[in-house]
């Protein structure tokens, strides 16, 4: 029986030279994430997924491990083609490992040992994504699943494609980038969601990362042009307390106080099963702190229905309701198609049309 890591491994291409350092005796340094591999001849990254074949640094090519069609609310994005259906699409792999992912089955299957069902890995043209994305109505493209990072050349491909169809093109990524990543997926993308997971080190250090890579990201994703939306999953004992939420705030609003931050509920899962559910006055509380410290848009998620109007979009200028949201469903929006608030003409930062 080939393993999952055999059959990974027929499906790549060579890495884009971007995000590719040659050295000598044929190593090679993986510029895709911050982890910044060296990775010799017969190695693999810490994602496992990009591996180093003589000399040459191979990455993933010519497949997907999910693929579906929902609303770009579930990305999330609310600020970025509200209502819209996104069609996304992920690969295997992650270069964190989240004792909590929620999508661990494909993220975590190579650092687990496990091999999944041969009928998970579908192989599949750039071209023939895009139609059967054309066939769902989706007006956007989105990479997630797994940590897109690692799998940007595929990203591209499927983009570039994507693009020409008249689609826009999303990251949902932990956003453990280098500068060379995110220049070479910027004439491609149009917005970025990114979690910060913490404001404490050594607890992103426990996920698989270091939190100022994120911070940068967040802010060059910013100063690159792209739309970027913040996501922190709010782990009870974990990154709840006021200090930290308040510390995450306030470094969004130096970044951009029209960064859009979406608190979200945490549930137990994976291997972070021995906390508790994330509840309506958790995430109440913290977007009360991100209001305090100038955020002007603030949302509360996976709790629809619970959280009163923070689901919903606001005109920071004359707090009209611009955007009526019910879970992942908007059921209004008045934001006009040049952006702006019907009521008082303020501008309102996004991509609305």
């Amino acid at each position: 029986m080939t393993s999952l890591i055999d059959t990974l491994d027929t499906l790549t291409r060579p890495a884009a030279p971007a995000l590719v350092q040659p050295l000598e005796g044929g190593a090679v340094r993986c510029l895709a994430c911050a982890h910044r591999c060296l990775i010799k001849p017969g190695r693999r990254g810490v994602c496992q997924v990009r591996s180093n074949h003589d000399g040459e640094l191979r990455v993933p090519w010519g497949y997907v491990a999910a693929a579906h069609a929902d609303p770009i609310e579930k990305k999330p994005f609310n600020h970025f083609l509200p209502g819209a259906t996104a069609f996304t699409f992920g690969m295997i792999g992650c270069d964190f490992h989240c004792g909590y992912c929620q999508n661990w089955v494909t993220s975590q299957p190579l650092r687990d040992g496990f091999d999944l069902d041969s009928y998970m890995i579908q192989r599949v043209t750039p071209e023939q994504l895009v139609q059967q994305a054309k066939r769902c109505g989706a007006q956007v493209m989105a990479s997630s699943y797994n940590e897109p990072l690692i799998t940007s050349e595929w990203a591209v491909d499927v983009f570039t494609r994507a693009k020409r169809e008249g689609m826009r093109c999303v990251y949902i990524s932990n956003g453990n980038a280098t500068p060379e990543a995110l220049r070479f997926l910027r004439p491609h993308l149009s917005a970025y969601k990114i979690d910060l997971k913490t404001m404490q080190d050594k607890h992103y250090r426990q996920l698989g990362g270091v939190l100022q890579h994120v911070l940068d990201s967040i802010r060059m994703a910013h100063e690159l042009g792209l739309w970027v939306e913040v996501v922190t999953l709010v782990v009870p004992g974990f990154n709840d307390s006021v200090d930290e939420l308040w510390e995450a705030a306030r470094f969004l609003t130096s970044v951009s106080p029209d960064i859009p931050w979406h608190v979200t509920a945490f549930h137990p899962d994976y291997r972070m099963r021995d906390k508790g559910f994330t509840t309506q006055s958790h995430l109440l509380r913290a977007a009360e702190i991100g209001q305090e410290a100038g955020l002007r848009y603030v949302y509360a998620g996976n709790l629809p229905g619970r959280v009163g109007s923070l689901e919903d979009t606001f005109c920071p200028s004359c707090q009209t309701c611009l955007v009526r949201r019910s879970g992942f469903y908007v059921l209004e929006n008045a934001v006009t198609e040049s952006g702006a608030c019907p009521k008082c003409g303020a501008r309102i930062p996004g991509v609305w049309r």
